[in-house]
């Protein structure tokens, strides 16, 4: 009863962050007329403005999602925000372009997700795989006491990749409201009113890779109940 009561919480903690998220970018993503442009004009005249030379913009689908890819120098807008004249519009495109100010000026804190993604991808394919040879690794050791320490393992692997993307949040709450922030409050492009509503919206997309680190924790978390039975 316990491990069920400790479960749902762990669901629920996990759930509500991602769900929050969602509504979010949902609540603020109607169109108004009367904003100064779409996300995607937004973004260019950002890209202008703070003479990010050598940064493109570019529209992507909506599974490529928003986001500012270091490798190639391009901020990505998803069709929604690319086109959208919204306060999701808006302020997403602010985020995508503080990334982007974030790497042309080379501080630091733009390591971040360069470094710790690629390594959680990594452990997290490698835990997934050592689950997957779990039969043939079961044949081979024979042992319950060390199969069920390389299921820990494996375990452990995936939760030390999932983990990774909380040392990311740094990264994105510098871009939401030490980049994008202070550019949306100077008064050029959203009132007073709109801003409050536009803050929402950065925290949103600030914490994305949150809740996308606590859905991970709860995969994690159900193969330690299937492999427990």
């Amino acid at each position: 009863m316990l491990l069920l009561i400790l479960t749902l919480l762990i669901v629920i903690c996990a759930v509500i962050p991602q769900y929050w998220v969602r509504y979010v970018m949902r609540k603020y993503s109607s169109e108004i007329d009367d904003l100064q442009g779409t996300g995607g004009e937004l973004a260019q005249h950002l890209i202008d403005r703070f003479e990010l030379s050598g940064i493109k913009l570019e529209q992507t689908t909506e599974k490529g999602g928003d986001h500012y890819d270091p490798v190639s120098s391009t901020v990505r807008l998803s069709p929604a925000n690319f086109d959208g004249k919204s306060l999701t519009a808006v302020a997403v495109a602010a985020h995508e372009v503080g990334h982007a100010i974030q790497f042309h000026r080379n501080e630091k804190i733009s390591q971040l997700r360069g470094t710790y993604i690629p390594r959680s991808i990594i452990l997290s394919k490698i835990g997934s795989g050592m689950l997957m040879a779990m039969p043939l690794v079961a044949v081979l050791l024979k042992s319950p006491p060390a199969i069920a320490v390389y299921i820990g393992i494996s375990l452990l692997v995936q939760l030390a990749g999932a983990l990774m993307y909380l040392i990311v949040l740094p990264e994105e709450w510098d871009a939401s409201f030490n980049k994008a922030l202070p550019i949306l409050e100077d008064g050029e492009y959203l009132n007073a009113a709109q801003l409050q509503a536009a803050k929402q919206v950065l925290k949103a997309a600030a914490l994305t890779y949150l809740a996308s680190a606590l859905v991970n924790v709860v995969h994690i978390g159900r193969w330690f109940l299937i492999l427990r039975r």
